[in-house]
């Protein structure tokens, strides 16, 4: 890999989501509703690797195959996405997490939201695409050697991912959607495996993303990125943030954790009280 190449686009690269998540601030404050950025969120990850690809052509490096393959799987997460909490958030007000974060200003709210929220997600949308980022600049040959068997790994990762997130989003999405269901807990379909499948979702499509750029040493040195966005999920602004809301709003939920693994997917845990528990629901992602 021309890693004078790679550095200068990474940082093109930086200074593209730095623009877009300021945009998106700037929209925001005008529209007074800061959860338009996590529509803007996954829409982000597709931009990069666009740029990405622009860049690392001009400078005539990286494989052809890898560059389409990469772009394609990142914009079939990214803009699914996009469109799933673009409709789920439709007709809504501000999210509570956004809510909260802005409560907690001294200042300029203006000003703490933009620290707190847009230049930490432009931070880390950046870092965690630079797996995307490298493997379009890499110049072997896809489907040879090394390249071609963790290829097809991270292409089943992801897909495992993909799955995950977008059945458990449609799951829950249908659930809620029911009155009947409203102060319960979801807890069907892969809701029973795990209480977190978007997230769990999310993070084997990075992983997957990743492992296309592993089968060299360019790519391996990046494995910090699928590894900050794992925490987030798992222990970060993710899963504990979300939990933290349904505990006072969804009838059964203390059950549910008692038997639901909080983030790999796992049979059910057997209860001795048998009793039937309320059906349970998840909040925003």
């Amino acid at each position: 890999m021309n890693w004078a190449a790679f550095g200068i686009d990474a940082a093109i690269c930086l200074g593209v989501v730095w623009l877009l998540l300021t945009g998106t601030w700037a929209v925001a404050l005008r529209v007074g509703r800061h959860a338009i950025v996590d529509v803007v969120w996954g829409s982000g990850f597709v931009v990069v690797a666009l740029v990405s690809v622009l860049l690392a052509r001009a400078h005539d490096v990286g494989d052809g195959g890898r560059q389409v393959l990469v772009v394609v799987l990142t914009a079939l997460w990214g803009l699914r996405l996009a469109a799933h909490i673009a409709r789920r958030n439709s007709g809504k007000g501000e999210d509570p997490r956004y809510a909260d974060i802005a409560a907690r200003a001294t200042g300029s709210v203006a000003a703490h939201m933009y620290r707190r929220v847009y230049l930490t997600q432009a931070a880390a949308l950046w870092f965690v695409s630079l797996p995307v980022q490298v493997a379009v600049h890499q110049n072997g040959v896809l489907w040879s050697g090394a390249s071609a068997v963790l290829t097809s790994v991270g292409v089943a990762v992801w897909a495992v991912g993909l799955f995950f997130e977008a059945v458990g989003d449609r799951q829950l999405a249908r659930f809620t959607a029911d009155p009947a269901n409203r102060g319960r807990v979801m807890d069907r379909g892969l809701w029973r495996y795990t209480r977190h499948p978007n997230y769990f979702g999310d993070a084997c499509v990075w992983w997957g993303l990743f492992l296309v750029s592993a089968w060299s040493w360019t790519g391996l040195v990046f494995v910090l990125s699928p590894v900050l966005m794992t925490w987030t999920l798992a222990k970060g602004t993710g899963a504990p943030l979300t939990e933290e809301r349904m505990k006072s709003s969804r009838q059964g939920f203390a059950e549910y954790v008692a038997r639901t693994s909080g983030f790999v997917p796992l049979p059910p845990k057997r209860q001795r009280d048998h009793s039937v528990t309320p059906a349970a629901g998840q909040g925003s992602r």
